[in-house]
């Protein structure tokens, strides 16, 4: 058993010797290191060619997260609007988004024609006038009838009657033969009447223009002042408004409102209170703001009361002593009452130093010729006239396009 093994270990001894002779023989020959050959990569019929693995997918974008409603917006988010906000202004012009931003274009207020305003008026006047101007000669008929038409405007007997009278002169002058060189006639004298008046609103050379409203109620005062501070605010003027009419509540109410859209200021006091007061306090802030214009509304109960006469002298005796003294008293009259507004004129203008008036609703009246018959009664310009509802319908009286107006037929 020992002999066996003995032997195998020989073996084994002289195999290992026999190979390690052999590799050390080669490497002398083939003057080195004998290398693997690389292994052959074995091919496939197309057939059985494996598919390409497509491209792995491109990695998806996180998408943002919606804004609830109500989310207020991040400090990021609210810096880039701003920064893009003020590189707008820098630039004058942008765009926000895809919305371009540009400058305003300024629009310019169309103001209503006489013409056109005075329809109804017109329109009245205009069927005598072209019956007149249908006679085949001129008589005493032909002016009675331009008389009465003239009184039927509301133009009143006494200022129809020394009208005619002009124009008859005139056309005797001028040897007028047609009754349309009379109606022209006519028309010439009333422009002459009505021309060389100062219409112009006064303004003060020191501290603000104090401008008084006076007028009964229901005559459109109120609107009346708020259209003339939108006017003069439009106009680049600082405007203080007073509420000195304490005993109605809504006339307050309602200047307020009209402060609120011109950005003027408004002094009212309590519901019941001295107008004076009012009157004082409103003087006193417009000198203290440096403010241009001090419009004051006043009481307007029945012009028959003699208190509400008394109450005005003594708001214009207060206004004089804040320093206030009024530029311009103004009367507002209602169109639309005719010769009633004529009663109301006299009563205001012997107490309150009327020194123009305005007339409202002009357009809403056939007889316009209540214009006419208060300048040459009362020797009174009138300044403003209502054509309309509308601020921009409250425009300065132009005494041709007036009298134009009404014999345009």
């Amino acid at each position: 058993m020992s002999t066996v093994v003995i032997l195998a270990v020989i073996i084994a001894v002289v195999v290992v010797a026999a190979a390690g002779l052999v590799v050390w023989r080669t490497g002398r020959r083939g003057g080195g290191p004998v290398e693997a050959p690389p292994p052959v990569e074995e091919k496939l019929p197309e057939a059985e060619q494996p598919p390409e693995s497509p491209p792995p997918p491109p990695a998806k974008e996180k998408p943002q997260r919606k804004k609830r409603r109500g989310e207020e917006p991040s400090d990021d988010e609210i810096a880039s609007v701003v920064a893009e906000a003020e590189e707008i202004l820098r630039a004058g012009t942008g765009t926000v988004g895809e919305v371009a931003v540009e400058e305003p274009e300024a629009v310019e207020v169309e103001r209503p024609s006489f013409r056109e305003r005075l329809g109804r008026t017109r329109k009245a006047l205009g069927e005598r006038l072209a019956h007149i101007r249908l006679k085949r000669k001129i008589d005493d008929e032909t002016w009675d009838e331009l008389e009465e038409m003239l009184i039927l405007a509301d133009v009143g007997a006494d200022v129809a009657v020394d009208l005619v009278e002009a124009a008859r002169t005139k056309a005797a002058a001028c040897r007028a033969e047609t009754p349309d060189e009379v109606v022209e006639a006519l028309k010439e004298v009333m422009q002459e009447r009505l021309s060389g008046r100062d219409r112009s609103l006064a303004l003060s050379g020191d501290g603000p223009s104090v401008w008084f409203m006076v007028g009964v109620n229901g005559t459109g005062k109120t609107t009346t002042i708020g259209k003339i501070a939108a006017r003069e605010s439009d106009e680049g003027k600082s405007v203080v408004l007073a509420a000195a009419d304490t005993f109605r509540a809504a006339a307050a109410d309602q200047l307020g409102i009209w402060a609120e859209r011109c950005g003027a200021e408004l002094v009212r006091g309590q519901e019941g209170g001295d107008p004076g007061s009012v009157v004082f306090d409103a003087v006193s802030l417009s000198r203290a703001r440096g403010s241009d214009l001090l419009l004051v509304d006043t009481a307007g109960r029945l012009h028959t009361k003699v208190n509400l006469m008394e109450e005005l002298k003594k708001i214009r005796r207060t206004a004089a002593k804040a320093g206030g003294d009024p530029d311009e008293v103004l009367l507002v009259l209602d169109a639309t009452t005719g010769q009633n507004g004529l009663s109301q004129a006299r009563q205001f203008a012997d107490v309150a130093g009327v020194t123009g008036v305005v007339l409202t609703k002009l357009d809403g009246t056939a007889k316009g010729g209540i214009a006419f018959a208060i300048e040459q009664e009362f020797d009174l310009p009138i300044k403003l006239v209502g054509l309309g509802e509308g601020p921009g319908d409250l425009v300065e009286f132009d005494p041709d396009q007036f009298i134009e107006a009404l014999f345009a037929g």
